[in-house]
């Protein structure tokens, strides 16, 4: 069972713990669903218990590599938040990763920055054939947009008028790092960075 310490966090396996907390955090009315991805619809309040279901299944026996860690603080244990990741190509080992910290009291905190640095170093060694990671948001989000670049993403794409949210149109956005920019500036690792 891979856990990965940051200063603050840990990033591990899904618990039977977490899941009362996880379903908490589905529950329409949290500011995090107004920034992780708000023109794609969320599990309803009927659609919870399927969720809750999915994640004990991948507690239960989680793929190799994983494709999802629990975000939990490193001192209580309770969760945080979530990293993923998915194919955008898997015949070109191009691959889309994601993060949400669901208390919006706990962004700006550098929460957001261990868990995506520590999960990109994770990915990396667990996939020794990828060349790259992708993260995509849009241009509302300037907190992950701000949080991409720090970890060491750059802008690569930037889709005008792309997603609507609310009414309004805003840009799809595109980071991206390739490995050989993440071992230069991360030559000890992220974890190392943290000091």
């Amino acid at each position: 069972m891979p856990t990965f310490l940051g200063n603050k966090i840990a990033l591990r396996d899904w618990r039977e713990a977490d899941l009362p907390a996880l379903a908490a955090w589905l529950r329409p009315g949290h500011r995090w669903q107004e920034l992780d991805g708000p023109y794609y619809p969320k599990p309803t309040e009927d659609e919870i218990p399927d969720v809750i279901a999915y994640y004990r299944q991948q507690s239960a026996a989680p793929p190799e590599p994983r494709t999802m860690l629990a975000i939990a603080d490193r001192a209580t244990e309770a969760l945080l938040g979530i990293v993923t990741w998915y194919w955008e190509s898997e015949e070109t080992l191009w691959l889309s990763l994601g993060i949400v910290i669901y208390d919006d009291a706990r962004w700006g905190h550098g929460i957001g920055y261990e868990a995506l640095g520590l999960w990109g170093h994770y990915l990396f060694e667990a996939m020794p054939a990828i060349v790259r990671l992708d993260l995509r948001t849009w241009s509302g989000n300037t907190g992950m947009m701000r949080l991409a670049e720090k970890v060491g993403f750059r802008e690569e794409a930037r889709f005008r008028k792309a997603r609507i949210v609310h009414g309004h149109y805003y840009d799809g956005m595109g980071y991206g790092v390739l490995r050989d920019e993440w071992t230069a500036r991360y030559p000890n690792g992220f974890a190392a960075s943290l000091g």
